[in-house]
């Protein structure tokens, strides 16, 4: 049965559970301050404005974002559908985009994407069902299933803070790559985003404090080939080396 966090008091609820299934979200708790809840509107509206925001600082997101609201209202897939190229290129998003977001609109005009059922559905199968449409891809998948449907098991692996934030929880050589986060996410089902936003709100902490430079952005379309651990199968047994403390001479 899939859990879902709609409240406060619920991802108080939640936390609790996670801190004592892995002490080292105490560890958390102590150094960052307690997550916030920080749900987005769910359905079509939600889904567009985090494929806007991608790669984008949320000044730019929110005035590409106003734009289109501005000649798309209401925010509804016909009107997406119908739209011109140009009028769409109007408001600043850039050619990739457009095509997801027809892509999307086509998809829920059809019924091949349900929105509204992704929430009865296990996070594993709500994610399957977005990412089978053209333009989404893991990341927004993810964040959509947390921020916008509250669920509970959510986890966004190729989020690079995320995988900073492990890194540094976890005092690891280097960040974890998307299928090594994968790997130790299996250890904390079924509160895999309550790890990511303690994990979250660990980065901000760490980063005010050593100023650290890794922005919470969705991860590069394409990456040079290097060499990859295996990894492991719980959070507990990483395989990526620990850092090594001594001064070498």
């Amino acid at each position: 049965m899939s859990s879902f966090i709609h409240t406060e008091a619920e991802l108080d609820a939640a936390i609790a559970r996670l801190v004592a299934a892995d002490m080292r979200f105490g560890h958390v708790l102590t150094v960052a301050e307690r997550p916030p809840l920080r749900r987005r509107a769910a359905g079509f509206a939600g889904l567009v404005s985090i494929v806007v925001s991608q790669q984008l600082s949320v000044a730019s997101a929110a005035a590409i974002l106003g734009r289109l609201t501005a000649v798309i209202d209401p925010l509804e897939p016909a009107a997406v559908v119908r739209a011109r190229t140009n009028k769409l290129k109007r408001t600043g998003l850039s050619a990739p985009k457009i095509r997801t977001l027809k892509a999307i609109a086509k998809a829920v005009e059809t019924g091949d994407l349900d929105l509204g059922a992704l929430g009865r559905l296990p996070a594993d199968d709500a994610h399957a069902k977005l990412t089978a449409v053209h333009g989404i891809g893991p990341w927004t998948a993810d964040i959509y299933l947390l921020a916008c449907l509250g669920h509970a098991d959510a986890w966004p692996a190729g989020d690079l803070a995320l995988q900073e934030a492990a890194r540094l929880l976890l005092e690891l050589e280097r960040r974890p790559t998307t299928k090594e986060m994968a790997a130790l996410g299996e250890g904390w089902r079924p509160w895999r985003a309550v790890a990511a936003r303690l994990l979250w709100t660990y980065y901000r902490a760490r980063k005010q404090r050593d100023g650290l430079l890794v922005a919470a952005a969705r991860p590069p379309a394409t990456r040079p080939a290097r060499s990859r651990a295996k990894a492991s199968g719980t959070p507990t047994a990483p395989v990526i080396r620990k850092q090594n403390t001594k001064r070498r001479a």
